[in-house]
């Protein structure tokens, strides 16, 4: 499964013209690679302009549900589409949308940990769905999003659902990035799964996005990596064959004692 990554420098505050700059850009990776499956960063829409959500957000996932939606039947691709900030009762969530390659929205998950640094649980509520697998391709994946991967307990859930591949769309920042790499490693080799990123880069309100999207396989090998400052595409190939490899040549799994933990 071939995969493409958009790193991404956001247009503060602007959804119109951040849903043009995705269009623009699967249109030219479809027609340029013919990935399977691509993945988008996190707040795509609408940047960390929290004070602005309320009035810019997407209102019960539309537009960009139906943009997406269109966006994957156009092309009969895979799109793990980064995450939104949703409004729904006056509540506003950040909310990843996965589509298969016929527009179906296969999957949503909202932002369970919210960030006390960029002070986000002033604005935005904490999702209570748990998290859940889903199937692309026939590949059973994950998504969680950018803060969440601080907590190991997530990502092992999925891996322990059967989980081969897992999504990060993010927004990290630079002061962090030590945090940000090691962090998506570590979460591949103990899981012993694909991670694929996407993170932002450019600058808002003085804080600078550290980019290093990166695609690292089940042994922990980072396979292709972003730069910290430059908008571009990732691409590289999942292969589950080489998810059953590793896992079967260094079976943690089996060797698991939770009733001791």
């Amino acid at each position: 499964m071939k995969v493409a990554v958009y790193q991404m420098e956001l247009v503060p505050g602007s959804p119109h013209d951040n849903r043009e700059k995705v269009k623009r850009w699967v249109g030219s990776e479809v027609k340029n690679d013919k990935p399977d499956i691509i993945l988008l960063p996190e707040m795509w829409t609408t940047s960390y302009v929290l004070e602005e959500l309320q009035t810019i957000a997407d209102d019960a996932l539309e537009p960009t549900k139906s943009f997406l939606s269109e966006l994957a039947k156009e092309y009969k691709i895979n799109i793990v589409g980064g995450s939104i900030a949703n409004k729904v009762d006056d509540k506003l969530y950040n909310t990843s949308l996965v589509f298969d390659r016929a527009g179906n929205l296969v999957y949503e998950y909202s932002k369970m940990h919210l960030v006390p640094m960029l002070n986000e649980p002033a604005y935005l509520t904490g999702g209570k769905e748990k998290v859940q697998t889903f199937e692309l391709d026939g590949i059973r994946m994950g998504v969680i999003i950018c803060y969440d991967l601080r907590f190991p307990e997530l990502t092992r859930k999925l891996a322990l659902d059967g989980a081969q591949v897992l999504f990060i769309p993010a927004e990290w920042p630079k002061p962090r990035t030590n945090h940000w790499v090691n962090l998506q490693i570590a979460r591949a080799i103990e899981n012993q799964m694909y991670v694929v990123s996407a993170n932002n880069v450019g600058t808002l309100n003085e804080v600078e996005y550290t980019g290093t999207s990166l695609i690292a396989d089940p042994w922990g090998d980072v396979l292709v990596k972003g730069s910290e400052d430059k908008e571009e595409t990732l691409r590289g190939t999942i292969n589950p064959d080489r998810v059953i490899e590793v896992r079967k040549s260094v079976p943690i799994f089996e060797s698991r004692v939770p009733e001791l933990y």
